[in-house]
């Protein structure tokens, strides 16, 4: 009982700390790269007070809900747009033994709950009864349709690599040559992860010069800032999964397990705020063309190619 009340402490604190160690890294990278000196003054000493101060003008916002809305469908939804990425959290190991929950079908469970979060966004878009905001809803759902396809083939081909659906045993089945021979479906599942995420360049959803903030338009307060931190915990949890399932998660020489863990999710974490930093919104159809035309194929191509080498293997 000591253990499961350690490993669900752990898991909290990952929820509660890394998402905001994530938001704070996007400040700072974004005021380099983008010369923005607004994040680098408050606390004086290279803004370190930014994410505080963030926190603070959430807290003081009015919580203003619509007229119109649909009270319960929108107070619920920030919830269920950051729930399921805790519940992700349970079935991730960060080391040999370390993992809450050992499932057989982990990665078949990581997926169905990953896909609930986006529900969060249709049901805001939908209970705020403002036309914005229920265009932006509608692009969740289409994104998620989209990109929810190559999404599973990709981590469909590495659970093929491995043998099992259990998180931990594809950890321990990868081998460091799994990195190019599954190369183009870590690319393929860590996009069409923050496409799903709606993270540029895929934020279509939310889109401030067309539908101000999209589902989260009618949103202030606390509400607002839990559907922030549902995309920060979204970025860890994405992270987490590319880790453990591409890059060998606890492997590495040297340094401890739990630090190689550590350190790869920052790493692809700094890759997404790199990749919003440099790169502009796509339009709806050069992302449906994206999903579609290439990351399905290659998706398929990798699964099928998976399918070869097992066959070769083996035989």
């Amino acid at each position: 009982m000591l253990e499961v009340v350690l490993s669900f402490a752990v898991i909290l604190i990952v929820f509660l700390v890394l998402p905001l160690i994530v938001g704070q890294t996007e400040h700072k990278v974004m005021a380099h790269m983008q010369s923005r000196l607004g994040p680098m003054y408050a606390g004086r000493f290279h803004g370190w007070a930014q994410l505080i101060a963030d926190g603070v003008k959430f807290a003081q916002k009015e919580d203003v809900i619509p007229a119109a809305a649909d009270r319960r469908i929108f107070m619920i939804a920030p919830g269920v747009a950051l729930v399921p990425y805790l519940v992700v959290l349970i079935v991730i190991p960060i080391d040999r033994g370390r993992v809450a929950v050992n499932l057989d079908l982990g990665l078949f469970f990581v997926l169905a709950v990953m896909g609930v979060g986006v529900l969060g966004s249709i049901m805001a878009g939908w209970a705020s009864a403002n036309k914005y905001s229920v265009l932006g809803g509608m692009r969740s759902a289409a994104q998620l349709m989209s990109y929810e396809l190559p999404l599973v083939l990709a981590a469909s081909s590495v659970a093929m690599a491995a043998g099992t659906l259990s998180i931990p045993g594809i950890v321990e089945a990868w081998q460091w040559w799994w990195l190019p021979w599954q190369a183009v479906g870590g690319v393929v599942f860590f996009l069409a992860g923050l496409a799903e995420l709606r993270r540029p360049p895929f934020d279509m959803p939310i889109a401030e010069s067309e539908i101000i903030m999209g589902p989260m338009t009618e949103y202030t307060g606390m509400r607002f800032a839990l559907f922030m931190l549902s995309e920060y915990v979204g970025i860890v949890v994405l992270s987490f999964l590319t880790t453990v399932l591409f890059l060998g998660g606890w492997h590495g020489p040297l340094l401890p397990g739990w630090l190689w863990t550590l350190i790869k999710v920052f790493a692809l974490s700094f890759v997404v705020i790199w990749l919003r930093v440099t790169f502009p919104r796509l339009r709806e159809d050069q992302l449906q063309k994206l999903a579609w035309a290439i990351l399905v194929p290659l998706a398929l191509g990798q699964l099928a190619l998976t399918g070869i080498i097992k066959v070769l293997v083996q035989g």
